[in-house]
């Protein structure tokens, strides 16, 4: 059985589903209702992430571990970016410092509360790879201080630069990160 056939015929929530074309229908049809498109956005998009993830999964058997879990990370925060990139181009900046900070917030305490806890059932005494929590903590500070420059910028009210042009600078800067 090919791979592709493989992740579409596991038992799931891949009824889920019938939710896409429903929202696509409720988007151009029906744009006044936000309710709708909204809830069924949220139900159509669990099983697209569950197909992701096994995508990611399949190559990293194929192409290795590191190559594996570099797509995983970077397709696991999908939902920030597309986020972020349409709630920019409305030029709501509130709503990508709301969504960059869930997202780390989630990250920092979920997963690695999960991991921890997971982690502590079965072996009592746990380590971890040094080298990998220094890069996250990098990672987070770099995120971090670009959220602090750009309310920083704004607070000031620098002369030079315009503070939303600045805001959406170290926004796009921290995006690429």
């Amino acid at each position: 059985m090919t791979p592709i056939r493989e992740i579409l015929l596991r038992p799931s929530l891949h009824w889920l589903l019938i939710f896409l074309p429903i929202t696509i229908w409720a988007e151009h049809s029906r744009s006044d209702s936000r309710r709708l498109i909204f809830f069924s956005s949220c139900l159509a998009i669990i099983p697209l992430a569950g197909l992701l993830g096994q995508a990611t999964e399949h190559i990293a058997a194929r192409a290795g571990e590191g190559l594996g879990g570099f797509l995983n990370a970077t397709f696991g925060n999908s939902a920030e970016l597309i986020i972020a990139v349409v709630a920019l181009k409305a030029g709501q900046l509130d709503v990508v410092k709301a969504s960059l900070t869930g997202s780390i917030i989630g990250n920092v305490l979920l997963v690695l509360g999960a991991s921890f806890l997971a982690g502590g059932l079965r072996h009592r005494i746990q380590s971890f790879n040094l080298k990998g929590a220094v890069a996250q903590a990098g990672i987070l500070g770099v995120a971090s201080l670009a959220l602090i420059v750009a309310s920083a910028f704004r607070a000031v009210g620098s002369s030079a630069v315009a503070p939303k042009t600045m805001e959406r600078l170290s926004l796009s800067i921290s995006l690429l990160l």
